[in-house]
C-alpha cells in the first residue's frame, strides 16, 4: 500500500503588466507579446438587441405597426426602422459582433443601408475574412 503525500504543492504564477492611471482610475497594461482581451462595442451589441426587442414585439401584434411602437417608445421611426434593419445581418456577423470581432465597423456605418444578402453583407461590411 502506498502512503499519500500531505503536503500541498505550490504553484507560483508570474503575470508581467503595468498599473496606469487613465481618468482617474486604474488600469491594467498588458505588455506587447500579450494578446488583448476583444473589445466590444456596447452601443452596436445594446442596438442589435433593441432592434430584435422591436422586431418581435411588431411580429407579435403588441403593436400594429412600427410607427405606433416608435410613438409609444418616444424616438423618431427613421431610427427606429434603420435601427431595425439590423435584424437582417447574417447569424455569423452578429456573433462576430458579440464577440469583439468586429472589423471597425461602428453603429453609424450598420445603420446605413446594406444588402439583405448574407454572402453579400459579409463582402460589403468587411466580414469575409473573420474567423
Amino acid at each position: 500500500m502506498t502512503e499519500k503525500s500531505t503536503t500541498a504543492e505550490t504553484i507560483t504564477l508570474t503575470i508581467p503588466f503595468k498599473l496606469k492611471r487613465r481618468g482617474g482610475r486604474k488600469e491594467m497594461v498588458l505588455p506587447d507579446f500579450a494578446t488583448p482581451p476583444p473589445k466590444l462595442d456596447n452601443a452596436l451589441i445594446k442596438s442589435l438587441a433593441r432592434a430584435h426587442r422591436w422586431k418581435r414585439l411588431v411580429d407579435e401584434g403588441h403593436f400594429a405597426s412600427i410607427k405606433d411602437l416608435a410613438e409609444y417608445e418616444k424616438i423618431p421611426a427613421s431610427y427606429m426602422i434603420r435601427t431595425m434593419r439590423l435584424t437582417t445581418l447574417a447569424p455569423d456577423i452578429v456573433e462576430a459582433i458579440l464577440k469583439g470581432r468586429n472589423p471597425n465597423k461602428t453603429l453609424r456605418e450598420l445603420l446605413d443601408p446594406f444588402t439583405p444578402m448574407w454572402a453579400e453583407q459579409r463582402w460589403e461590411l468587411g466580414y469575409h475574412d473573420m474567423p
